[in-house]
């Protein structure tokens, strides 16, 4: 199983990477301020089990770990401004934009600039 998630194109396993990451911590984030009792216990484990397969994925890659550091941020920054969104209504204000576009320039650098 392990090298057919191998197989997946790099950019397809960030995407699900970011994607189970972002939907873990808002899991999370929504059994902690808006649950209680049994609702909570079965969201935080939802959430820890999203975050376990963040954590699969994003290690899956066959990618040395500092470049595709680089691309998985500026993907993840996307994959939560559009969580954030869809979950909890929120538009990125001006300053988010701004800083989310030198999120995305930076992790382009990091992960195509050639290496020495």
């Amino acid at each position: 199983m392990f090298n057919s998630i191998q197989s997946i194109p790099i950019p397809l396993l960030l995407l699900i990477a970011t994607v189970l990451e972002v939907s873990g911590d808002a899991v999370v984030r929504v059994a902690l301020y808006n649950s209680t009792g049994f609702s909570r216990l079965a969201l935080l484990c939802g959430g820890a089990l999203l975050l376990l397969g963040y954590g699969s994925f994003l290690n899956t890659a066959p990618v040395e770990f500092g470049r595709v550091v680089g691309l998985y941020i500026a993907t993840l920054f996307v994959v939560w401004q559009l969580i954030n969104f869809l979950v909890f209504r929120t538009l990125p204000s001006l300053p988010v934009c701004a800083g989310g576009l030198l999120i995305i320039a930076g992790g382009l650098i990091i992960t195509f600039w050639p290496a020495k």
